[in-house]
Formats: C-alpha cells, structure tokens, sequence
C-alpha cells in the first residue's frame, strides 16, 4: 500500500489549500482516513479523521477551519484547509490503520507565513 501526499505550499496567514492523499489500494474502503500533522520541535498530533461512512471528527485547534472528505472512487481523501494561521505550519501526514496496521504518506510541507 503506497499513500501519495500533495498540496502543501507557501500561503499567507488567512488563506486556504487543499491536501490530497491518494492511495494505491482501496484501503480508504476498509479503514478511516487520517491526517496528522508535525511541526518543528513537536510531537506529531491528529488533525482529523473520517470513518468508512464518511462521520469527520476534528482536533479542537482546526475544528470550523478544517474539512476532511472522501473521494471512494478515486481511493482519496482530502484536507481542505481554511482561515489558515502561523501555527498550522508543520508537515501534514495522511495515514490508514485498518487492523491497527500503519501506512503513511510521505508528508508534505505546509507554511503560513506572510
């Protein structure tokens, strides 16, 4: 199973992008989609989830901002990000745990900066 990440870049504070996380597998049919985040010096924390029946569930610090979605057919899922802010700077991570299994994305490097 590969997890291919894109989307990050270089926005000022209030702007908006969009993650994409697609997969090689089906995977996103048989487990939740995740994406986690790690900025400089810290721990890496979840951001948000979607189950297989596409119930979203944010972190505190994204929730009214963030928007995770799912795409079934084209294996993807999403991270729509808006009202951006400095402290969201960090790499974002998309992730799959079907039976406690881990399967990562390569991370792509998001920046909010003015």
């Amino acid at each position: 199973v590969q997890l291919q990440a894109s989307g990050g870049g270089l926005v000022q504070p209030g702007g908006s992008l969009r993650l994409s996380c697609a997969a090689s597998t089906r995977i996103f049919s048989i487990s939740a989609g995740n994406w986690y985040r790690q900025a400089p010096g810290k721990q890496r924390e979840l951001v948000a989830s979607i189950t297989r029946g596409g119930s979203p569930n944010y972190a505190d610090s994204v929730e009214g901002r963030f928007t995770i979605s799912r795409d079934n057919a084209k294996n993807t899922i999403y991270l729509q990000m808006d009202s951006l802010k400095p402290e969201d700077t960090a790499v974002y991570y998309c992730n799959a745990n079907p039976m406690g299994t881990n399967y990562w994305g390569q991370g792509t490097l998001v920046t909010v900066s003015s």
